[in-house]
C-alpha cells in the first residue's frame, strides 16, 4: 500500500500535469512491453511494435524492469521537461551521486549488464549511447501513436479538472480509481510494496499516463518533486490505426494536420503554452493557427493574466463529432516499487 500524507498546504497544492510526460510514457511503456497481461489494452501495440524495435529496447529493457524497482533518474520531475530533447537533457545531466546509488539499488534485484558500470560512472560515451536509445524508442515505438496518446492523456486530464471544479481538491483525489481511496489526511493506493510518502507542503503532482499499468505509481525517493502518475482510459482499438504510416486522421486533410490536432485539444480547452508544449511547435506558430481557427469560427480565445486560453466553439464541436468517437475502455496503469 502507497500512503500519501497531505497537510492543508498540500492541499492547496494539487495540480494535474498538462499532458503526456515524455519520459514516464517510455519508462512505463519499456515496462508493459515486459508484461504479458493487459492483452485488452497493449496486446495490439505490443505485436506490432516489437518487430519494429531496433537496439534501443536491448539498452532500456535492463533498466526499466517489468516489476519491482526501476531508477527514478530515468523520469525525472524537474528540469526542462516541456520537449523531448529538454527532457532527455535533464535525464543525461543527472548527477553522478545519484545515477550510482539508483543503479547500485537496482542491482541488488537484477543482474545488470558490464556498461551499466560505465553508466554509474556517468561514462560519457555511455550516456551518449542512453540519449540515443531514447530518441530510437520515441520514434519507433511512441510517435507513430502519439496523437492517440496524447488525445487520451488531454481526455483524462479534463475529466480530473471536472471533477476539481464540481468536488474540490478532495473530489479530484476521490475520483482517481477504484485503486485509489481518498481517507483524509492520506491517500491510500494499491501497491505492491508498503511505501509512506510525506508530501510536506510541496504538493503533488496528478500525472495521467497512458502506458501506466496495471496500478498507479510514484518515485522511490521521498526527497524529489512528488508525482503520482496513474492510469488513464483508453480508446478502443487505439492501436490499430498504427499499421498506416499516415495514422486515421480524418480532419488533416481538411485543416492541416496541426491545426487538426488544435482544435482537437481546444476541445477541453487550452492555452497557447500548453497547446505548444502538446504539439512540439513554437509559441508564435500556435498563435498563427489558432488565429485561422478562429476566423473560422471554430475557436474562440478568452485573454486574462497574460495568457490566451482557447475553447472549441459549437461550431469547432460538432465538426470535432464528424471523427470517429472515442470510447474509453476501464483503466489501467503500472506500478514501481
Amino acid at each position: 500500500m502507497l500512503r500519501i500524507h497531505f497537510t492543508p498546504e498540500d492541499m492547496a497544492r494539487v495540480r494535474v500535469a498538462p499532458g503526456p510526460d515524455f519520459l514516464w510514457e517510455i519508462a512505463n511503456s519499456v515496462q508493459t512491453l515486459q508484461r504479458r497481461d493487459g492483452e485488452r489494452e497493449f496486446g495490439t501495440w505490443r505485436r506490432w511494435v516489437r518487430p519494429r524495435l531496433s537496439d534501443s529496447r536491448r539498452l532500456l529493457s535492463p533498466l526499466l524492469p517489468p516489476r519491482g524497482y526501476s531508477p527514478d533518474f530515468l523520469t525525472p520531475t524537474y528540469g526542462d521537461r516541456t520537449t523531448f530533447q529538454g527532457a532527455v537533457d535533464t535525464l543525461l545531466g543527472t548527477p553522478r551521486t545519484r545515477l550510482r546509488a539508483e543503479l547500485a539499488r537496482l542491482s541488488t534485484s537484477i543482474c545488470l549488464p558490464d556498461w551499466v558500470r560505465a553508466l554509474a560512472e556517468g561514462d560519457p560515451q555511455v550516456l551518449e549511447r542512453l540519449g540515443a536509445a531514447l530518441h530510437t524508442y520515441q520514434a519507433e515505438a511512441l510517435v507513430p501513436h502519439w496523437r492517440r496518446v496524447r488525445a487520451d492523456v488531454e481526455a483524462d486530464r479534463a475529466l480530473r479538472l471536472r471533477c476539481l471544479m464540481e468536488g474540490g481538491t478532495e473530489g479530484l483525489l476521490s475520483g482517481l480509481g477504484p485503486v485509489v481511496r481518498w481517507q483524509p489526511p492520506v491517500l491510500e493506493v494499491a501497491y505492491p510494496v508498503d511505501h509512506q510518502l510525506r508530501l510536506e507542503g510541496r504538493g503533488l503532482v496528478l500525472q495521467p499516463s497512458f502506458f501506466c499499468w496495471p496500478t498507479p505509481i510514484t518515485l522511490a525517493d521521498g526527497e524529489l518533486p512528488p508525482v503520482l502518475v496513474h492510469p488513464i482510459q483508453h480508446t478502443a482499438d487505439w492501436a490499430r490505426p498504427a499499421a498506416d504510416p499516415g495514422g486515421h486522421d480524418p480532419l488533416g486533410p481538411l485543416l492541416g494536420h496541426t491545426r487538426a490536432d488544435l482544435l482537437r485539444a481546444t476541445h477541453t480547452g487550452c492555452s497557447t503554452v500548453e497547446a505548444a508544449r502538446l504539439l512540439g511547435v513554437t509559441h508564435s506558430a500556435v498563435s498563427q493557427h489558432m488565429n485561422v481557427l478562429r476566423a473560422a469560427g471554430l475557436i474562440t480565445t478568452v485573454r486574462g493574466a497574460g495568457r490566451a486560453f482557447h475553447v472549441a466553439t459549437a461550431r469547432g464541436r460538432s465538426l470535432l463529432s464528424a471523427e470517429t468517437p472515442y470510447a474509453g475502455g476501464p483503466a489501467s496503469g503500472n506500478s514501481r516499487p
